[in-house]
């Protein structure tokens, strides 16, 4: 699959995840600075993969999830940047967000590498949704084709919906 940047091809590091594939495994920031793997994490999961929060469509991406968070109470929502820590808790308390747990990919860039999310060109991570399962297995994966743009909130909602009952 081809993803652009404001119209020009970037390059995704890593392995596109597809429905069907196991979640590898990584490791990311939380706003404490404590470390998340994700073999630590369990249940129905959405990862909000999204360049910067500062952003237009990034911020609106995360508010609609955090919305749409009620409907799901026993699902996990988190979005996925390589924002620092100090600014994803600054982000979050300005945007009022508290049912979408930001973290950061800034240490290794391990999740961006594992999901196939980091564009190589920007040093920054590519516009996904990526739905895990109970079993840890990928449920829904859309890699947004151009990483301005929003995703199919709409199918992502509707596939939420299915693994979350």
């Amino acid at each position: 699959m081809t993803v652009t940047f404001k119209g020009n091809p970037i390059t995704l590091c890593g392995k596109q995840l597809q429905p069907g594939d196991a979640m590898p495994d990584f490791t990311l920031t939380d706003n404490n600075l404590q470390l998340v793997r994700g073999k630590d994490l369990s249940g129905v999961r959405v990862f909000l993969t999204i360049p910067s929060l500062d952003t237009g469509v990034c911020d609106q991406e995360v508010r609609r999830f955090n919305e749409a968070a009620a409907a799901f109470p026993a699902v996990q929502i988190y979005a996925v940047s390589l924002d620092l820590p100090f600014a994803q808790s600054r982000w979050c308390g300005a945007a009022g967000v508290e049912q979408v747990q930001t973290l950061s990919d800034y240490r290794d860039h391990s999740f961006g590498k594992a999901t196939g999310t980091r564009m190589e060109e920007l040093g920054l991570l590519a516009r996904a949704v990526i739905l895990v399962d109970n079993d840890g297995m990928v449920a829904y994966a859309e890699y947004v084709p151009e990483v301005t743009s929003h995703p199919d909130y709409d199918a992502a909602l509707e596939a939420l919906r299915k693994i979350s009952r």
